[in-house]
């Protein structure tokens, strides 16, 4: 990889890897079968809270002038109905933050409120995929950096991807420098020769594995079925939560991901999708909404210019689109 946003990804790194190690000792420590069988999603939301702090804590250090788009502040945690959960997500940011008081603590995390209109920023999902956070299941923790309305760089940790028998696995990506991807354990051991990886070369959209959100309210999961056989794929979908579907899309265990509008007046939040749509497109893949259209970040925290999202190995996509396009005019 070239020097051009050398500081900016090994920051992004070392704070998405900050986040993962706090997300899975949350998770160990409080999602039990009790909480399960309840629905209790106290623990992800700790998690969710305390994740955002050490990313911002990464960010705010190296780089105090970038805003920082995010979903939460802390504004509900200051308040008294919420003492006990403010207590629960201190402790969890100290894990990373040792010596933070409180106030600096929750300074970070409101530091997640920017809107996205300056012409350099960053936008993170602390925990993409509640559900599959709280099953044990996928989820990631997403980081991007957008200037001038263009994704630069993505990085997304997904704790529970294997790579290479090692559970924990980290995607990365640089404009123009390639895509990425290794064990949080190679990371940590300072591995020196960083793979890079590429999207399915398969040019045979019959032969195509596509994937699609768990939830069916996340994206319309009869249309995909219309989809895939209008394209002749028999397989089954693989279904999992959170942007580790991009991951997988970028590394070649599949070559389509759909995210259909399950409603006319939604519109995608910029979180959900900037560092795993860069890490789809630097491993030779495309990623548009469902018109065919690049996904447009220059209206703030969502994409409101755009409907759904497609992406692809790149060979097969405009085969895709015309798909898309076919079965949501049926």
């Amino acid at each position: 990889m070239t020097a051009k946003y050398h500081d900016e990804i090994h920051v992004a790194l070392g704070a998405v890897l900050g986040a993962m190690s706090i997300c899975r000792s949350v998770r160990d420590r409080l999602v039990t079968a009790d909480t399960l069988t309840k629905k209790d999603k106290s623990p992800v939301t700790v998690a969710d809270f305390a994740s955002q702090a050490v990313i911002c804590s990464h960010l705010s250090h190296a780089f105090p002038d970038d805003p920082i788009v995010g979903e939460e502040t802390a504004q509900d945690l200051r308040s008294q109905e919420q003492a006990a959960l403010r207590i629960a997500v201190l402790g969890a940011a100290r894990e990373s933050l040792e010596g933070a008081s409180d106030a600096e603590i929750l300074g970070f995390i409101d530091r997640g409120g920017a809107d996205g209109s300056t012409d350099r920023y960053w936008t993170l999902d602390p925990i993409d995929g509640t559900k599959g956070f709280l099953r044990g299941e996928q989820y990631a923790v997403a980081l991007a950096l957008i200037e001038n309305h263009q994704v630069v760089l993505g990085v997304l940790g997904c704790p529970n991807v294997e790579t290479q028998g090692r559970l924990g696995t980290v995607f990365f990506a640089v404009r123009d420098q390639g895509s990425f991807m290794l064990s949080k354990l190679e990371f940590e051991t300072d591995q020196v020769a960083v793979p890079r990886i590429h999207t399915s070369g398969s040019a045979d959209a019959s032969q195509a594995r596509f994937c699609e959100s768990v939830e069916s309210g996340h994206s319309d999961q009869s249309l995909s079925q219309r989809i895939a056989t209008d394209l002749g794929i028999t397989s089954p979908p693989l279904r999992m939560d959170s942007q580790v579907k991009y991951g997988i899309l970028a590394r070649g265990d599949a070559s389509i991901y759909l995210r259909l509008p399950t409603r006319s007046d939604y519109h995608e939040k910029i979180w959900d999708h900037a560092a795993g749509m860069i890490i789809v497109e630097e491993a030779g893949g495309k990623v548009t909404d469902i018109t065919g259209e690049p996904l447009d970040f220059s209206h703030g925290r969502t994409l409101t210019a755009n409907r759904g999202v497609v992406a692809t190995n790149g060979l097969i996509h405009d085969r895709v689109i015309s798909a898309v396009q076919g079965a949501m005019g049926a």
